[in-house]
């Protein structure tokens, strides 16, 4: 089991010469045309959090949707698992899942990031489309890699498990898959393939609101990015995931959360030393 102090070490502050690229590039993967809004929290939760690029890739449907709604975030289309591959040339991290849509292309797609050494944030839909072939998601990630299912796709993929306990079920899942596993919840696990878990403590029932797991994903890609340890990046992002609502409670949408970000890191940075 791990503290806070033991992520906010390792936390990638900008230094004086630090360039855009130096901080980190992320891609995030969009839905169709009706499913863009996904991809849209991610990535600018991993630019708040401090990623130097972030970059949407897109069906070609939908990047007339997306282009008017961004500004600083990038925008590419795709229109195949090579041309993704293509697109996300020198990413530091990719996120894939939210919105993605439950096809055999979102499969595809996932696979075909595995190949282009970026670290894989894998959420939502990114996970289901492996319900039934778990072992194609699982020989295609690494330990950099990251999976983010809430309680009840973590039943999906690993139906033997949550019996045990989510700690030891988490734990297993990691080995299991060879990546770290965010069990999402009241009371996050997160834990790793060597073996460490850790529990996150300051979780909200504010979170329990549409988007907000596209939020953790593009805040926990954007650490990565930056070149964080994955498991470090995941609990740390959980933790400032739930620190962001402190002040709004009641009323808090997903829509929040990225604007939040600033707060907390200046009073994460404060106290660095």
């Amino acid at each position: 089991m791990t503290t806070l102090a033991d992520w906010r070490t390792g936390l990638p502050w900008p230094e004086r010469e630090t360039h855009k690229h130096a901080r980190g590039r992320l891609g995030v993967v969009s839905g169709k045309a009706t499913q863009t809004g996904a991809a849209r929290l991610a990535a600018r939760a991993g630019l708040r959090i401090g990623a130097g690029l972030v970059r949407i890739l897109c069906p070609p449907d939908a990047a007339l949707v997306i282009a008017p709604a961004i500004e600083a975030v990038m925008l590419t289309p795709f229109s195949s698992p090579e041309g993704l591959v293509e697109g996300c040339e020198g990413m530091d991290a990719v996120v894939i899942g939210p919105a993605a849509g439950l096809t055999e292309a979102t499969q595809a797609n996932v696979r075909a990031l595995a190949m282009t050494g970026a670290a894989l944030v894998v959420d939502a839909d990114g996970l289901m489309v492996f319900e039934d072939w778990t072992e194609g998601l699982f020989e295609a990630l690494d330990r950099d890699d990251v999976l983010t299912p809430h309680e009840g796709e973590f039943e999906r993929l690993f139906p033997d498990l949550l019996g045990a306990g989510r700690e030891t079920a988490a734990a297993e899942a990691a080995a299991r898959a060879g990546a770290v596993v965010v069990l999402k919840g009241p009371e996050t696990v997160i834990a790793a393939p060597d073996g460490r878990v850790a529990v996150n403590d300051n979780g909200t029932p504010w979170l329990a609101t549409a988007g907000s797991g596209d939020v953790l994903a593009g805040m926990i890609g954007g650490l990565v990015a930056q070149r964080m340890d994955s498991f470090d990046a995941a609990r740390a992002a959980a933790w400032m995931h739930a620190e962001a609502t402190r002040g709004i409670g009641p009323g808090l949408i997903a829509e929040d959360l990225p604007d939040r970000l600033p707060a907390v890191l200046a009073a994460l940075h404060a106290t660095s030393g």
